[in-house]
């Protein structure tokens, strides 16, 4: 039985843990709870915070897992990988921008902000969940090399 790497299945429960509480941030500024709204975005961010700090570790001391599935899709895995760092990439930006602009109080620029941060939020979540289920679940992952070792080409 193929065991499941456990820094990429807590940085994805992560990323999926950050749209859940975005979700719940949007829910709450439908109904006007502004105080709620604010606690749960800062998780949020901080769920997201913990992601990347999981992820930028693990890429730098450990490493990215090449795709280990067929050689017939790879291709269509690469191109759909690359769309979930442009998301991902963009989805950061705007979410650092949303945050500024609500905590101070620039409200007619965050509530055009924040749903469109939010729309992006969630298909990275959604295509992050993807990525790890190719690399991890439905397919072996290939070969882990590590940033430190590629540039100190050990």
């Amino acid at each position: 039985m193929n065991s499941i790497p456990i820094l990429p299945t807590i940085s994805t429960s992560f990323i999926v843990l950050s749209a859940i509480t975005v979700a719940i941030g949007w829910w709450q500024i439908k109904q006007r709870k502004i105080d709620a709204h604010k606690k749960t975005m800062f998780f949020a961010a901080i769920f997201a915070l913990i992601f990347f700090i999981i992820y930028a570790s693990r890429t730098i001391f450990i490493g990215n897992t090449s795709f280990g599935g067929p050689d017939d899709i790879k291709i269509y895995y690469t191109i759909f990988l690359i769309f979930h760092i442009t998301l991902a990439t963009i989805g950061a930006v705007f979410g650092i921008v949303s945050l500024q602009t609500g905590y101070k109080n620039n409200l007619s620029k965050h509530r055009k902000l924040g749903p469109i941060t939010s729309f992006i939020w969630f298909f990275t979540a959604i295509t992050g969940v993807a990525v790890y289920l190719l690399l991890y679940v439905f397919y072996k992952g290939g070969e882990t090399t590590s940033v430190i070792k590629a540039i100190l080409g050990l």
